[in-house]
């Protein structure tokens, strides 16, 4: 199976950065996972609709140019339908069992996704309703794809 997380941004703090590859390295037994992050454009403080739809244009650009025609696209929105860990899991894995494991995940900057990239997403998913620091919710994501991959094999993790 192959999976690609794209991300808008780096992560600063290293502890988090720290855990980040925790999961990556626990995900590496279970799938081929490609983390591919791109930088997030530089935004001065409390900008404008204009400067925000700029942004995430420029965003969504570099994002599209990481995913092939034969890609499932997944994206996160806080819009869209809430998983719980379980129903994320059967997710995963009907979608690898349709795409043989080409699926992307991607999550946008700090002002989310552009249009276009909500438009070429197959799916879009919310892991919960609340709102999440953005570095923060890298690694949540990588957590529930790990712990997916634990229900899906009968593995004990997931309480």
């Amino acid at each position: 199976m192959k999976f690609k997380l794209i991300v808008v941004g780096k992560i600063k703090e290293k502890s988090l950065q720290s855990l980040i590859d925790e999961y990556l390295k626990r995900l590496s037994g279970y799938a081929n996972i490609e983390l591919i992050e791109l930088a997030d454009e530089v935004i001065k403080s409390n900008p404008n609709d204009s400067e925000i739809l700029i942004a995430k244009t420029k965003e969504g650009e570099r994002i599209l140019k990481h995913i092939s025609p034969k890609d499932h696209l997944v994206s996160f929105d806080l819009s869209k339908k809430e998983m719980d860990s379980v129903l994320f899991a059967s997710f995963i894995q009907k979608k690898c069992d349709l795409y043989n494991g080409h699926l992307v995940f991607v999550i946008g900057g700090s002002y989310g996704l552009s249009d276009e990239v909500k438009k070429r997403a197959d799916d879009s998913v919310s892991l919960s309703k609340m709102t999440f620091p953005h570095q923060l919710f890298r690694l949540l994501a990588l957590e529930q794809i790990y712990r997916a991959f634990k229900i899906n094999n009968n593995e004990v993790y997931h309480k």
